[in-house]
């Protein structure tokens, strides 16, 4: 009978210890170096069906290059390429523009790159109990809010979370990363959304956030508004 209540009690002992492993949680990961690649796609609302420039971004893809606190944005589409590189060392960002024979580098202090994001301070969330999966990553919608009432929606992912959120400024205040986002594109009425296809943990090679040295012409922030 001893021998009896002895397995008996292995077996219960089995039991709890596989319930409580199976009620363990993955912790998120710390994303500090991949790939993370952004498809475009632009919706011009059924009250606007006037052609528009940015009508060519539809289609679109956004590659983002991190590794530590720098990271490399880069917008391809059929206008040309534009990449924004944040130097995560001293907090500088550099716009690349390249449309054909036009070409700019425009150089940003930290504060330049605070007043150019000026609309998405004080953005807040409220988080929803919706679900989806995008690359494989349940994600959880959330309404961001603009300071001018400006809604948009999110989906993240906690499972993710970027070390350095400058790259995304609208969705930095996210506990996670931002797998489908929407983006208002000003006047236009067109709403660009953004979404995962891909995500790629191989190192990330350090010659991406090398700025080129000939072929730009050298714009300050302040120099470069006259070009909107």
């Amino acid at each position: 009978m001893k021998t009896l209540y002895t397995i008996f009690g292995s077996f219960l002992a089995t039991v709890f210890a596989l319930q409580a492993g199976a009620q363990v949680t993955t912790p998120p990961r710390k994303l500090t170096e991949a790939t993370i690649t952004y498809d475009i796609v632009i919706n011009s609302g059924k009250s606007n069906t006037q052609p528009s420039a940015v009508d060519l971004l539809d289609g679109a893809t956004s590659v983002i290059y991190l590794k530590g606190n720098s990271s490399r944005s880069e917008m391809i589409s059929s206008l040309g390429t534009q990449a924004t590189i944040i130097d995560g060392k001293t907090g500088e960002v550099t716009f690349l523009k390249d449309y054909g024979e036009q070409k700019y580098m425009i150089k940003l202090t930290p504060d330049n790159w605070k007043q150019s994001n000026t609309k998405y301070e004080g953005i807040s969330f409220t988080y929803v109990e919706e679900y989806k999966v995008i690359a494989g990553y349940k994600c959880q919608k959330a309404i961001g809010r603009l300071t001018d009432s400006t809604t948009f929606n999110v989906y993240f992912t906690r499972d993710l979370v970027p070390v350095n959120k400058d790259f995304q400024y609208l969705n930095r205040n996210l506990p996670g990363l931002a797998m489908q986002y929407e983006a208002n594109l000003g006047k236009s009425g067109r709403v660009v959304t953004y979404t995962v296809s891909s995500i790629n943990f191989n190192p990330v090679l350090q010659a991406r956030f090398d700025l080129p040295k000939s072929g730009y012409r050298v714009m300050t922030y302040e120099e470069s508004r006259g070009l909107n």
